[in-house]
């Protein structure tokens, strides 16, 4: 009689296989194909079925298809037997096609293996890198243009490749830069003296108030002023009507208008008949008083300056572009103008003057905006950000920016040719603006360019290039 505690090992270890087994089964079930576990169902006349049938049944499973197996025969709570499963039909970790699906390698021949991560590297056998990953076949019947690329339409789905069609458009490109307010100097007055004098007194003018043309400023007394306007007097008094008088008359006026009297001053004198003390000088624009330095009963030389008014009506904005921008700017060219205390203001104007000289430090060029002020909201030294519509009127051929591949040497863009393939092509590239690249050869109207996963294309195209070429190499030995 076998002793208790070896009967109950022998059990123990009896549990466990089956266990083993149940565990086993049920893996290989979850991680079997669907294809595989029909192709056990078939009927008896089945080929497939009778050359599984001479296997070895590993185990059984619920015929309903739940997880439920057995070493044994076994039935249902219904009465219904387990399904066996041979050895043949059990299904491990590699991926095999269905038993449907043809065999591709009998009709297609391979004509080498390539590196799997690109490095140019072939072998005419099968054969695994340094990481043991297996070389990738090259078959004979892929296309043989070396500049097409053929990608499934699984990758396509999963690199997330698009594409647009190549237009005519008008480009526009915009030539940004910071720039400064400055005034007018065409319409900047300065009020001096064209002789010695004294000034005794100053209107209720001051810095930053607005005054008309011909508005008093100053009341002006000068030695010089008042013996031209008494020989003004004399003249006008012994007028006479013959040449000589007519030129004598003339000169007076002259004498006063060289001293900076205007005509309505002059007037006033002659009809008065009486030489003033002292004369009301007069605004010679309309304007802003920029500086006042006149003040009551100050002796004022010839040329020093007494008042400057300035009109703001238009103003310049002076922006420095960068050297390379130079032969997009042209003068007449519409540019917008946003000043940094107005963030949500444009104002609109256009490229008067290009100035002819480069700034040798920072290699740009002065460019000058006229705009108009009408309600002054524009001042001097304020900081703006300016933007210059450069480019023609004409349409261009024009692609997506994202479509082209600049290496700096070349530039290539993917024409998507339609079912999966692709063919780059060296183009030249001109004008950039708005999101979009003029195309002048390459690429035509009606073709169609990668604007995404063009990066990834292009290396496939160069790593077929050059597999190609050793190839040919490796022919030609």
């Amino acid at each position: 009689m076998t002793p208790r505690p070896a009967m109950f090992l022998v059990a123990l270890a009896i549990v466990a296989v089956g266990i083993a087994s149940i565990v086993v089964a049920r893996f290989n079930w979850l991680t079997q194909p669907r294809w595989a576990s029909e192709t056990a169902t078939h009927g008896p006349g089945d080929s497939q079925n009778s050359t599984a049938a001479t296997d070895p049944i590993i185990y059984y499973r619920d015929p309903d298809g739940r997880p439920a197996y057995a070493i044994g025969p076994k039935k249902t709570p219904d009465g219904r037997d387990y399904l066996p499963v041979h050895a043949s039909e059990d299904i491990g970790f590699e991926d095999k096609p269905p038993p449907s699906a043809p065999a591709t390698g009998a009709s297609r021949r391979v004509r080498f293996y390539r590196h799997p991560m690109g490095l140019p590297d072939t072998s005419p056998v099968p054969k695994k890198d340094a990481m043991g990953m297996d070389y990738v076949p090259v078959y004979e019947d892929e296309s043989q243009d070396a500049s097409t690329v053929t990608i499934s339409p699984g990758k396509l789905q999963k690199t997330g490749v698009r594409s647009e069609q190549v237009q005519r458009r008008i480009l526009k490109v915009p030539v940004r830069a910071a720039g400064r307010v400055e005034f007018d100097p065409r319409r900047i007055s300065v009020v001096s003296l064209r002789f010695e004098g004294f000034i005794e007194s100053v209107e209720n003018v001051a810095e930053g108030d607005y005054v008309r043309k011909g508005q008093p400023l100053m009341r002006i007394y000068g030695p010089n002023l008042s013996s031209a306007a008494a020989e003004y007097l004399a003249v006008l008094r012994v007028r006479r009507d013959d040449a000589l008088g007519a030129q004598r008359l003339e000169g007076a006026k002259r004498r006063l208008a060289n001293l900076g009297l205007n005509d309505s001053a002059i007037a006033a004198i002659g009809r008065a008949q009486s030489v003033p003390r002292a004369i009301a000088w007069p605004a010679p624009q309309d304007g802003h008083v920029l500086e006042r330095a006149a003040t009551n009963g100050m002796r004022a030389a010839p040329g020093d300056t007494l008042f400057r008014i300035v009109d703001h009506s238009v103003v310049w904005v002076l922006a420095d572009i960068a050297e390379r921008d130079i032969v997009l700017v042209a003068p007449k060219q519409a540019a917008s103008v946003r000043p940094r205390a107005y963030p949500n203001r444009v104002f609109n104007g256009e490229v008067a003057l290009i100035y002819p000289h480069l700034n040798m430090e920072t290699r740009t060029v002065r460019v000058r905006i006229e705009l108009p002020n009408p309600d002054g909201l524009l001042r001097a030294d304020m900081y703006a950000d300016v933007e210059i519509a450069a480019g023609g009127n004409e349409k261009v051929l024009t692609a997506p920016d994202s479509a082209v591949i600049d290496t700096g040497k070349r530039q290539v863009v993917i024409v998507d040719k339609g079912e999966g393939r692709f063919e780059p092509r060296e183009v030249e590239i001109g004008r950039r603006g708005e999101n979009f690249v003029e195309i002048r050869s390459g690429v035509r109207v009606s073709d169609r360019v990668v604007t995404s996963a063009n990066f990834l294309i292009d290396a496939e195209s160069n790593l077929k290039a050059a597999l190609r070429g050793l190839d040919e190499s490796e022919t030609g030995k």
